[in-house]
């Protein structure tokens, strides 16, 4: 069979964009893949959740394919372990309560499991603005990363959800959005982003794991986005905290969805 180049063509446009349009109404609306929100959207998906992840880069997975120092390895607490057991990836005991994996593996199996249990991923888009109602979150404004890199006039495209979620890491770009467009109105002692704290790898990683939930009606923080928002310290190249914030974040919003 000789290949067509245009039946490629077409056979990845009508493809991705019944996708996308699938993603225009959905349930969870996560912005940023790192491990934080890759784990909470495998864990919505894997309880039927209608969810979609939208990351700014090509590839996703954050900060943990670099490990510590790129040294590609990545440490988590026996809390977080069963985590990656759950997901298949491979651990061995460094010191009791200390384990490592290798960041390669862990990554990479973290997104084939998600995206198996049905997380739909859309690579290349931003957030980079948010649709309120009634003083609530209902959707995120969406356009390709790359209009923003090169500084396009390209307006952008809505889509809607009941609940967003804000994993874009130490940036906490939605929050920000909220904070800049609102005014002090987020779930924290000032109602504005408090800062992240310098490095404390116990004291972060409680905090984190604390500080994972709703900052303002419909929009959730997870990962080093909570951190970000609500003053906790960074943890360095240990990523517990990131996996048990998304599963977290996961099953209060399976419970708040079930509910509805």
């Amino acid at each position: 069979m000789e290949l067509d180049d245009i039946k490629i063509s077409r056979a990845i446009i009508d493809s991705y964009t019944k996708k996308l349009l699938q993603a225009l109404e959905i349930d969870v609306a996560i912005v940023g893949g790192g491990p934080a929100g890759i784990t909470c959207g495998y864990y919505l998906a894997k309880n039927k959740i209608k969810v979609a992840l939208f990351e700014r880069k090509l590839s996703i997975g954050g900060g943990m394919w670099g490990g510590g120092m790129m040294f590609n390895e990545i440490v988590v607490q026996t809390q977080a372990r069963e985590i990656l057991d759950e997901f298949g990836v491979r651990t061995k005991e460094y010191e009791k309560g200390y384990f490592l994996s290798d960041s390669i593996e862990t990554v990479s199996t973290l997104i084939s499991r998600a995206v198996k249990a049905g997380l739909q991923v859309f690579n290349c888009i931003s957030a980079e603005d948010v649709m309120i109602r009634s003083k609530c979150i209902t959707g995120l404004v969406l356009n390709w990363s790359a209009v923003d890199i090169a500084k396009l006039h390209v307006d952008p495209l809505t889509m809607r959800a009941k609940f967003c979620i804000d994993a874009t890491g130490h940036a906490a770009e939605i929050c920000h959005i909220v904070e800049r467009k609102i005014g002090a109105v987020l779930k924290t002692k000032t109602g504005k982003i408090l800062g992240e704290k310098p490095m404390w790898a116990a004291r972060g990683e409680e905090c984190i794991i604390k500080n994972s939930k709703e900052v303002y009606p419909g929009l959730y923080v997870c990962g080093m986005a909570a951190a970000a928002v609500f003053g906790g310290p960074r943890m360095g190249p240990i990523f517990g905290g990131m996996l048990l914030s998304g599963r977290n974040v996961a099953r209060e919003l399976s419970k708040r969805l079930e509910a509805k």
